[in-house]
């Protein structure tokens, strides 16, 4: 699933190409995923002849601003990712790239099941292999209701989020997992399954390891260490280990920074010991046994 670094990726490659273009059309055939409206002639309706004011994210939410006060709001979930570019029917009436390179060679970029065309020759894409990705046209005043906002905890790069603030997040709950606690994201929103093992593999914390046993150095670690592996991975355009490709439908380049995530039986870096996974929570997490002891 895309996470933090995947969605900012996504929303500043945006926020160069479309802010102040009109939606002047759209096409889905994944209906079953626009929670709000219920029919396409609805979302067409509403969407049609908005501008895009703005985007940002918040958490690994999409969230374009547009005209007459409405939101659109797109999750991106497993597989998802949002690209730019331009599409034409094929005999067989499927979508294909106009544009030579990746949009069209890499097949990760060819599960197109929603587009808005915009008014400046291009358009807005979801390719999503799953088809889990979440849609939402609502009014402004609306959105600020939504269970998946208004649960959302803080985001860990926001300049006001101290590490006293950090720290009284993670013990919003008494126990739990430190691996756990990293992912709820209504503690902190916008860390997943590969940044939580990064950050603790760097950490030397084993995403076993109970909250209540959490020194107040190894808590400051990883609050650092967190915000360093963010902000490294969006320079590096995200981590494509497996579907995430950016707006360009390029794949991005944290993978020369990923330790342990998807390494089972690989050699540690720091040890030379073998990276080992076990499940937490019914997802698999990796981490070293000997730098990270329980």
């Amino acid at each position: 699933m895309p996470e933090l670094p995947e969605v900012e990726t996504i929303v500043r490659g945006l926020k160069e190409k479309i802010i102040n273009c009109k939606i002047i059309d759209a096409w889905t055939d994944i209906l079953q995923n626009i929670k709000k409206p219920k029919t396409f002639s609805d979302f067409l309706t509403q969407i049609k002849n908005k501008k895009i004011e703005n985007i940002y994210r918040l958490g690994k939410n999409i969230i374009f601003e547009l005209s007459d006060d409405y939101i659109l709001l797109i999750h991106q979930k497993l597989t998802g990712h949002l690209l730019y570019g331009k599409w034409e029917k094929d005999k067989n009436g499927k979508f294909v790239s106009k544009i030579p390179g990746p949009l069209k060679d890499d097949p990760q970029n060819n599960f197109l099941h929603l587009i808005l065309f915009l008014d400046n020759g291009f358009q807005i894409a979801l390719s999503d292999l799953r088809k889990f990705a979440k849609i939402i046209l609502l009014k402004k005043e609306e959105f600020y209701n939504l269970k998946e906002i208004k649960n959302l905890g803080p985001d860990p790069l926001d300049k006001n989020f101290t590490f006293e603030k950090f720290k009284e997040r993670i013990f919003k709950k008494k126990r739990g997992k430190i691996k756990k606690i990293l992912m709820d994201q209504n503690i902190i929103a916008g860390i997943g399954n590969i940044y939580s093992d990064e950050i603790l593999w760097r950490a030397k914390i084993h995403p076993n390891k109970d909250i209540s046993q959490l020194s107040e150095k190894e808590l400051k670690d990883i609050y650092q260490i967190m915000r360093e592996v963010l902000l490294k991975a969006i320079i590096l355009g995200g981590e494509s280990i497996s579907d995430f490709r950016n707006i360009f439908g390029k794949k991005g380049n944290f993978d020369k920074m990923r330790k342990v995530y998807r390494r089972e039986g690989e050699n540690c870096e720091r040890c030379n010991n073998k990276i080992k996974r076990i499940k937490i929570g019914g997802r698999s997490s990796y981490y070293c046994p000997y730098c990270q002891k329980l």
